[in-house]
């Protein structure tokens, strides 16, 4: 989608769909690339409805508000919607493994002076956390690379690597959790299992102390299909994206929710 056409073209796209007594109109283009807010920070869009006034073939136009507008890149609609339906959109937004949105604030009881309980919300802005379902180890190396899985960029420069993981699916992790003295025979690893148009398996991530790097295994039903031996702490996301992220964490969710035949994607 050409974003620099449909802005061009929206005043007259629009033409028809706002009211005579309004002089601008609002609109926000869904294109797959990540959202920044006013303060610089990447935000994660929320779910709208509204109505399709237009398809111009390579952009489809929602009316979501008297005179707000959202432009959606037709190619990455998971149902493409006729004229006139009234639709549930749902651009990507980050999620945490327990399926909330990451941007969820966190939780936590506190207590008064008196000792009654009560809830805090906190919510720290551009902050969109997705932390490893496991219990803190005991191997300092294994810390590490929860902590790099938990905080590096993922090659997309938007979500972390444990974005990239909760896209791909990863569920039923585990962990090798060594002593001190025994890293060098039982190396430290992260597992967990896969479902991807790339790859469904389990995928296992090695600290390997000698070359004091990386090794990524994958296994379906128990075969090695693939192993990256000497892989950076600054490669995992890219690595790892190359291995098991097919990109549909970009599409655009799209719900009819009353309107004509759809062509579905």
């Amino acid at each position: 989608m050409d974003t620099q056409a449909i802005r061009a073209q929206m005043p007259v796209l629009v033409a028809g769909h706002v009211p005579r007594n309004v002089r601008t109109f609002k609109f926000n283009i869904f294109d797959g690339k990540p959202k920044v807010s006013t303060w610089g920070f990447h935000i994660d869009p929320k779910p709208f409805e509204g109505k399709v006034i237009v398809d111009t073939g390579d952009a489809i136009v929602v009316k979501i508000g008297r005179a707000e507008f959202a432009v959606l890149d037709r190619a990455l609609l998971t149902e493409v919607p006729v004229e006139g339906a009234k639709v549930q959109v749902q651009p990507y937004a980050r999620r945490r493994f327990d399926g909330l949105r990451a941007d969820t604030p966190e939780e936590r009881t506190e207590y008064a002076a008196d000792g009654t309980p009560f809830t805090m919300q906190t919510h720290i802005l551009g902050s969109a956390p997705a932390k490893l379902p496991l219990t803190q180890p005991r191997c300092p190396e294994l810390q590490e690379l929860i902590n790099q899985l938990e905080q590096l960029p993922a090659p997309d420069g938007f979500r972390h690597i444990t974005h990239l993981l909760v896209d791909a699916g990863a569920r039923e992790f585990s962990v090798v959790d060594p002593l001190p003295d025994e890293i060098i025979k039982t190396p430290p690893a992260i597992s967990f299992t896969v479902a991807t148009e790339k790859f469904q398996g389990q995928v296992t991530l090695l600290y390997d102390r000698a070359d004091d790097l990386y090794v990524i295994e994958l296994k379906c039903d128990g075969e090695l299909i693939e192993r990256v031996d000497q892989v950076f702490f600054d490669s995992l996301g890219e690595t790892l994206e190359q291995l098991i992220d097919d990109g549909s964490w970009r599409y655009i969710q799209v719900q009819c929710l009353s309107a004509p035949k759809t062509i579905r994607h």
